[in-house]
């Protein structure tokens, strides 16, 4: 299905492998997130990319986006059918909000909220009970048992990135608060009462992402390109890691830039290492990449 970028099982004792497994069956009986995890301190995230997820006109296709989507939630979360997954996921959320992101120019894509919707609607939530939004996510996702945090990958003028950790902030009432030093403290948003351990999943959409900003709100199609991906996680803070690492590498192809693109998003680190949300460090990531190979630059 795919490779890590460690082999924690290299090298591994009969005994510390029984003692490992033992004690990972039972964080993930105490915890349906943490199935997700590698141990305490990691974080896994799955890459998954088809070439075919973009037609001729560069429009995802419904089946293969649902296709990917199955594919990583079963990696993820170490099971076989994708309901599994999101039982694990969702756990016992009688209602889930999907929070997407409405950018006109590159938004999330209704293929993914659909396919998102079909298998949470699978895993046992009343179809009435899945709501989708962005921008009134303060007044209609607030009051949801569960979160799914969906949006596609760019560079942003002001956080250095737009990921998973900056989607939420349509929750804030005044979300200029967390603009101050290119948004350095995004991750004190995750502690709003709203969202503070509700959000199960995390799906950064790399299908066609933008990888040069020139200005508030700025976009040009000559700066994205068709990477046809999907990241997936449970922890934020690792799936944005891996996104700005995708990003600076594309940036050093294109632009020949030589300055990490993590120095504009240190929002990123900061969530980590002051509020505690994941895990920052490439080497604490264990990434899994499943599906089409070519040009993957992570």
């Amino acid at each position: 299905m795919g490779s890590m970028i460690d082999d924690p099982g290299r090298g591994i004792t009969r005994r510390r492998f029984v003692t490992t497994v033992s004690t990972a069956a039972v964080a993930a009986a105490l915890s349906p997130a943490l199935a997700a995890k590698e141990t305490v301190g990691r974080a896994r995230v799955v890459l998954v990319r088809d070439a075919d997820v973009l037609d001729d006109a560069g429009k995802p296709r419904a089946d293969v986006i649902q296709r990917m989507l199955d594919r990583g939630m079963c990696e993820l979360f170490r099971v076989e059918r994708p309901v599994e997954a999101w039982k694990k996921a969702l756990g016992p959320a009688k209602t889930v909000g999907i929070k997407t992101n409405a950018w006109k120019y590159l938004s999330t894509p209704p293929e993914v909220e659909g396919a998102l919707k079909r298998r949470i609607v699978e895993a046992g939530v009343p179809e009435g009970s899945v709501r989708i939004d962005d921008r009134g996510a303060r007044q209609t996702l607030a009051s949801c048992d569960a979160l799914v945090n969906a949006r596609p990958l760019r560079t942003h003028h002001w956080a250095g990135i737009g990921g998973c950790l900056k989607n939420p902030i349509m929750f804030a009432e005044e979300p200029s608060f967390y603009h101050p030093d290119l948004c350095a403290d995004l991750g004190a948003l995750w502690t709003l009462p709203t969202l503070k351990d509700k959000v199960k999943l995390n799906v950064l959409v790399v299908l066609t992402p933008q990888f040069l900003t020139r200005g508030p709100n700025h976009f040009d199609p000559r700066y994205v390109w068709p990477y046809r991906g999907i990241l997936i996680s449970t922890d934020p803070v690792a799936v944005d890691a891996v996104g700005v690492r995708l990003l600076e590498a594309k940036r050093k192809l294109v632009l020949a830039e030589e300055r990490p693109l993590a120095e504009l998003a240190h929002h990123v680190r900061i969530a980590g290492e002051k509020h505690k949300l994941g895990v920052a460090d490439p080497a604490r990531i264990d990434l899994i990449k499943v599906g089409w190979e070519k040009d993957a630059l992570v």
